[in-house]
């Protein structure tokens, strides 16, 4: 995001385990190509629309069996989830099964797809369901939305998980304030992009800081997303403020605190009144990675407070989003 004070990019959380929005960047050119065909023409925007062919291409060199034997298919929690729209399209997209964990069975430790003509071996499972929740026998036992087994046939090397189980370790909240550190010991230099300064409440002096000064700052879970456990302080009651003071003292490495930064502002359409106006926005860039090569989306989901002066973009709360345009440059 960028602080529309300063004007310094900032890197405000990452998104490693299952990543979503990609099918929104995806359906929103499409609506602009169509909307406005020559300027993007006359200016040269780079096309997004490669995704789905790369993000295939990478989960099909996972293969145990090797990339042309290779029978992908894409986990999902099922209709009720809010991100099934993605799950479809990017299945669609892809030519690839789009199941849920009834749909799947374990035998001998090798993973097979319940399909009309009888079990049909599975090589990679694009999974778009939380590691709690992937293996009964081994996670929650409790959890219908996967798989029996599934674990074991992993550690058997018969199955290739993607994103692997456990690299959501990144996108814990606490980790984030860390980043800059891990970029300078294992690479040598300094983060090109800012991180947002960040008290750790399990830190004594950090707590004590963020106790003294609730009201002046957004207060995170660091295990939630999607805008949920969150708390930003110069918005919110004194009720809620105390709710989170004693949250925090009862479990105060469950939560981080950050000032509240000040998003950028871009013209937004205002259904409500048909008209034009500013709202805060910030940007989701896409990247894949094949143990070679990272591949950067030319584009990304620009999302949109779509309440006059809120800061909070999630789509889960009621935020929209917009068409990102990289130009062409010069060689």
């Amino acid at each position: 995001m960028r602080d529309s004070k300063s004007g310094d990019f900032y890197v405000l959380e990452d998104n490693v385990r299952t990543p979503s929005g990609i099918s929104y960047v995806l359906e929103n050119r499409l609506v602009m190509t169509r909307t406005l065909p020559d300027a993007f023409q006359a200016y040269e925007v780079l096309p997004v629309n490669d995704y789905p062919d790369e993000l295939s291409r990478i989960l099909r060199s996972l293969s145990p069996r090797g990339e042309a034997e290779a029978q992908i298919v894409l986990l999902t929690p099922g209709i009720h989830n809010s991100a099934y729209f993605e799950h479809s399209f990017l299945a669609q997209q892809m030519g690839i099964e789009l199941v849920e964990g009834r749909d799947l069975i374990v035998d001998g430790g090798v993973v097979y797809m319940k399909t009309i003509h009888g079990l049909k071996r599975v090589d990679v499972i694009y999974r778009r369901v939380d590691d709690e929740y992937l293996d009964p026998l081994t996670f929650r036992p409790d959890s219908v939305l996967g798989v029996p087994g599934l674990m074991g046939a992993y550690r058997a090397g018969n199955v290739a998980l993607a994103n692997a189980v456990g690299n959501g370790v990144a996108d814990d909240k606490a980790i984030y304030s860390y980043v800059p550190t891990f970029i300078r010991y294992y690479l040598g230099e300094d983060p090109i992009l800012k991180t947002v300064k960040t008290y750790l409440c399990a830190d004594p002096s950090d707590l004590s800081y963020v106790l003294d000064h609730l009201s002046e700052l957004v207060v995170k879970a660091v295990g939630e997303s999607g805008g949920y456990g969150m708390l930003i302080g110069p918005v919110s009651d004194s009720k809620t403020i105390e709710d989170f003071r004693s949250r925090i003292q009862a479990n105060r490495r469950n939560y981080i605190a950050q000032p509240v930064v000040p998003l950028s502002r871009v013209p937004s359409y205002d259904p409500a009144n048909a008209c034009m106006a500013g709202r805060h926005v910030d940007l989701r860039p896409y990247c894949l990675y094949d143990g070679d090569k990272v591949t950067i989306v030319p584009g990304g989901l620009t999302r949109v407070a779509m309440q006059p002066g809120s800061l909070v973009v999630n789509s889960s709360q009621g935020g929209g989003s917009k068409d990102t345009w990289i130009l062409r440059g010069e060689d």
